[in-house]
């Protein structure tokens, strides 16, 4: 490691110690050219999750993306903040898990677990969502979708 002090590249470790959750290790240094005593903090940098887009394009995921889209449907509903919160966190995790190791994740896939929480939640709320996530552009399509839901009640 390189000392601030004098820039000389060998050093001692004197101390180490995790934090808490384990997360970050601290470690005391010593340069041996110059003596200077200085802290160093290790962390494990984690590769970002991205988002497969319908046209092949890849980009970082953003909870914000889907957080805006839940909001939205939600709107004018008998919904609660907590519980909104609470779906977002839901979708987020199931989203991270199903990415697994590879880091990688449809776009599709992140819309199937929005729909799938939001069904449980608010069957107008899944509609909305549903009508600008399959991209309905006829009522055909809106029917089809609430006959659905209807026969799933029944």
């Amino acid at each position: 490691m390189l000392c601030p002090h004098c820039g000389h590249m060998d050093d001692k470790v004197l101390e180490s110690r995790q934090n808490s959750s384990g997360s970050t290790i601290r470690r005391r240094r010593e340069c041996l050219a110059c003596g200077y005593r200085f802290t160093s903090y290790e962390r494990i940098e984690e590769k970002p999750l991205m988002v497969v887009k319908r046209d092949g394009r890849r980009e970082p995921f953003d909870i914000k993306k889907v957080e805006r889209g839940i909001r939205i449907t939600t709107e004018k509903r008998h919904i609660g903040q907590e519980t909104i919160e609470q779906l977002v966190q839901d979708i987020e995790d199931e989203v991270v898990l199903k990415a697994g190791a590879k880091r990688e994740i449809s776009s599709k896939s992140i819309g199937e677990v929005a729909l799938r929480k939001l069904y449980t939640i608010d069957t107008v709320a899944y509609i909305r969502f549903a009508s600008v996530y399959r991209a309905f552009d006829n009522v055909d399509q809106f029917v089809e979708e609430i006959e659905s839901i209807t026969h799933k009640l029944k």
